[in-house]
């Protein structure tokens, strides 16, 4: 029969060393807890890396956790200026990494998780279900597998590699497959200059209304203004699967957080000064191809629009749950996320930016001692914050320590957008939603 060791002596398994992961495990050190951060990626802080090139809205002062920095502080590491901006190559290389270094042996990087049950128990069986370890199966960069025993298993893996498609289904348009050579899910870095020519001069469609939307449509504008003249031509095509309304563009001035609010003013301006042409309502169905290779986007209503060059379509992420499907998880039959987190979050309710301060127990599932934390705990939601998962691993560590009291007690106050608008969703009359202020 085979023995595994007692469940208090193994360690926590914590899925993905992002800022979220890393920050998990500095808290179970805080606790005397033994992590064991697992990154599919090269490096700590992958997913940041493949955005490097993009600011973030969030000062250093709302993107160092505190555990981690009491981690940090015999090493050395000075913190950056709070009040700046970091870009996400930044965030990695001044703040992931070094964290990632100190935890040490603690991070596995090329270490892909490829399933996670209760030891000797798929999702069916109940006798002894809790009294049994965690399993978390792995598969290393040189391919030879393992398994690993854990106490409690925290998924910080977050959405990245899961982009969702342009369809306005919810499933890939027609054609947006055959059509992946002109079609990229991310902001393309205009600082590159294989990049810079593949945009400069072109006509792009940028599908999306948040916060990377505003930036894609930002840079290309940029690159259309460039000094040099070689972005001449450049436009861009903003594809909207709803009315412009008061709060399109975010909250502007209005934003507790100056640099998301200005991120929608430079995409406004983006169309106020004709480097962008928006097109609303427009659900797109299918992509079609030109005679000469450009890309034509068809609508659920049949509208044709004329051909672009290229496709970027940021339409937000969605969380792989298939490495877990072993797991008794409750999520919300929309967002996928956590049942009691849901209704905080839900943007077919709100549009604003603040969440009511939320912690282990919104976060639990009937499988017990597994979280979904950072952005994977929002499912299909956006609008979320560094600072949300900071405060969400303390809870849940506290949590797994026994410290229900500290679990409990969860202080958070998110910025809010200046903006509020319910159905933030689906088509809305463009005279529907008008600037309210505030929740």
């Amino acid at each position: 029969m085979q023995h595994t060791p007692a469940t208090a002596e193994l360690p926590v398994v914590v899925i993905g060393a992002g800022p979220t992961g890393l920050a998990a495990a500095s808290h179970l050190v805080a606790r005397g807890i033994e992590p064991l951060v697992l990154e599919t990626g090269a490096r700590a802080g992958a997913a940041v890396r493949e955005w490097a090139h993009v600011r973030l809205f969030s000062t250093w002062g709302e993107l160092v956790d505190p555990a981690a920095e009491k981690l940090l502080a015999p090493t050395g590491w000075t913190r950056p200026d709070p009040a700046t901006y970091p870009s996400g190559g930044d965030w990695a290389n001044d703040y992931l990494q070094p964290l990632a270094d100190a935890l040490g042996d603690k991070v596995r990087t090329g270490a892909t998780v490829t399933g996670v049950s209760r030891s000797g128990r798929d999702r069916i069986v109940d006798a002894d279900r809790e009294t049994q370890p965690f399993v978390v199966h792995v598969t290393h960069a040189d391919g030879h597998e393992e398994r690993i025993f854990a106490r409690a298993v925290i998924d910080a893996s977050g959405t990245w590699a899961t982009p969702s498609p342009a369809g306005g289904s919810g499933l890939p348009a027609l054609g947006e497959r055959t059509a992946s050579t002109r079609i990229t899910y991310r902001v393309p870095d205009l600082n590159d200059p294989a990049v810079r020519a593949r945009y400069a001069g072109k006509r792009t469609a940028v599908i999306g209304s948040g916060a990377s939307a505003f930036t894609a449509l930002a840079h290309l504008a940029d690159l259309a203004e460039a000094n040099d003249g070689g972005g001449v031509g450049t436009k861009g095509v903003w594809i909207l699967r709803r009315g412009i309304s008061g709060s399109t563009f975010g909250g502007g001035d209005a934003d507790q957080l100056p640099a998301r609010g200005a991120l929608g003013l430079a995409a406004k301006a983006a169309v106020d000064n004709g480097h962008a042409d928006a097109v609303t309502g427009f659900r797109t169905d299918a992509v079609e191809r030109d005679t000469d290779g450009r890309l034509i986007l068809v609508a659920e209503d049949r509208r044709r629009l004329d051909p672009v060059d290229e496709v970027i379509v940021l339409t937000g992420f969605r969380p792989d749950l298939s490495f877990l499907s072993e797991l008794r998880l409750g999520l919300d039959e929309r967002l996928q996320a956590p049942v009691e987190l849901a209704p905080l979050i839900d943007p077919n309710q709100h549009s604003c930016g603040t969440v009511y301060p939320h912690g282990h127990r919104e976060l639990s599932h009937p499988e017990q001692d597994v979280y979904l934390v950072g952005m994977k705990s929002y499912g299909r939601a956006p609008t979320f914050l560094a600072m949300t998962g900071y405060e969400q691993v303390r809870s849940v560590v506290a949590a797994i320590a026994g410290d229900t009291d500290s679990a409990d007690r969860v202080e958070l106050t998110l910025p809010e957008t200046g903006v509020c608008g319910g159905a933030g969703l689906f088509d809305t009359p463009e005279t529907a939603q008008e600037d309210t202020g505030c929740c």
